[in-house]
């Protein structure tokens, strides 16, 4: 009888250790389910489109010509520490309104200065001494943009032209990122021919008179920056 119940008793702590140990292997089972399971991959959008930054004399244009087609804007506001005066982009030169315009929604000329003043000849814009420009202009691309100078338009006080780059170039190639205006009066007409007038002051000429009269140091830089701030109007 004793022999018996000892069987008996071994029998229920055998099936008892067989039970927990098929419980704990289960419960590891289950966690590994959970520990290798791999996440779901997203698939790339075949219909996404390769960002066109940065431009290059090879893609500048004909980017620009479609830029300017869908983008028609023409008038911008340059705001100074000395008040804010008005441009009007002239639509008969487009790759030059639409480089302006392209900027301006870049953000481009935000935080550059008026870094060049010559009194009673012209101020230029859209360049600075800061690192954040370089980066800009690595971002944007490496072009220049060719002159179009056989629409008739002169250098008339209060014109915006753009200047030719600062490499030498014998087809006066211009530099995309800076622009200056005309403050001589009657005008600057020795310019005609070598730099694109693209657009005009309609508003706050006085502004940029201001501007041209401000004293510089020996690289023609005004002693007092001025830096701009470009929006693009919708009216």
């Amino acid at each position: 009888m004793k022999c018996f119940i000892v069987l008996l008793f071994s029998a229920i702590l055998l099936s008892l250790s067989l039970s927990c140990s098929s419980a704990t292997t289960s419960e590891k089972n289950n966690k590994g389910v959970v520990e290798t399971q791999k996440p779901t991959l997203l698939k790339k959008d075949p219909t996404e489109k390769k960002s066109d930054l940065p431009l290059s004399a090879e893609t500048a244009i004909p980017f620009l010509k479609e830029y300017g087609e869908k983008h028609p804007e023409n008038k911008v506001r340059i705001e100074t520490p000395l008040g804010s005066f008005d441009i009007l982009l002239y639509k008969t030169t487009p790759y030059h309104r639409a480089n302006f315009i392209y900027l301006t929604k870049q953000r481009y000329f935000d935080n550059t200065y008026f870094h060049r003043v010559v009194p009673g000849f012209i101020i230029q814009g859209g360049n600075s001494d800061n690192a954040d420009t370089g980066q800009k202009r690595r971002k944007i691309g490496k072009y220049l943009l060719p002159p179009d100078t056989r629409k008739g338009y002169k250098h008339h006080r209060g014109v915006i032209s753009m200047p030719s780059s600062e490499i030498e170039n014998p087809h006066k190639l211009a530099s995309p990122y800076e622009f200056f205006v005309v403050c001589q009066s009657p005008g600057a007409y020795h310019l005609d021919g070598s730099y694109t007038v693209f657009g005009e002051v309609i508003r706050g000429m006085e502004v940029v008179d201001a501007i041209n009269a401000l004293p510089t140091d020996k690289r023609e830089w005004p002693i007092t920056n001025m830096r701009m701030h470009v929006t693009i109007l919708t009216n």
